[in-house]
């Protein structure tokens, strides 16, 4: 587990939101893929994304995974529905951290789709029967 963003100063913080299509993805492949997912992001060399339950850190794998941008605080207590956006807090831990962030979040949807899919496509399937005859 990464657990070095309270070690590494902060550059700046901001509240914000994460789209809730993103925040559902990344929260239904933890549960099928596993407590945490390191993904490389296609494009921006030697960046990793690492998510887990309460974060979400895109880190420079060449500089021992020192964090660029960190999505954290999630707020979902007490959260009913599913279509709203997430507050959160955002911490950036480089200077031009926020010009990644939307490609990173982009990639990440895509790949998720991609290993959820293939997860999909090796369970076997179930169909379950129907009773027409029922009164």
């Amino acid at each position: 587990m990464y657990d070095r963003l309270d070690d590494i100063p902060v550059l700046a913080s901001r509240q914000r939101k994460v789209v809730a299509a993103h925040y559902n993805h990344v929260q239904k492949a933890l549960k099928r893929l596993g407590p945490e997912i390191r993904l490389s992001l296609p494009g921006l060399k030697h960046l990793d994304l690492i998510m887990q339950k309460n974060a979400w850190i895109i880190v420079d794998r060449v500089l021992n995974d020192y964090p660029v941008v960190a999505w954290t605080g999630f707020e979902v207590q007490g959260r009913d529905s599913l279509h709203e956006d997430i507050g959160c807090e955002i911490k950036f831990y480089h200077a031009n951290a926020s010009m990644i962030m939307n490609r990173a979040l982009e990639a990440m949807d895509l790949m998720l789709g991609e290993q959820l899919g293939e997860l999909d496509d090796m369970r076997p399937a179930s169909v379950i029967s129907i009773n027409k005859d029922r009164k």
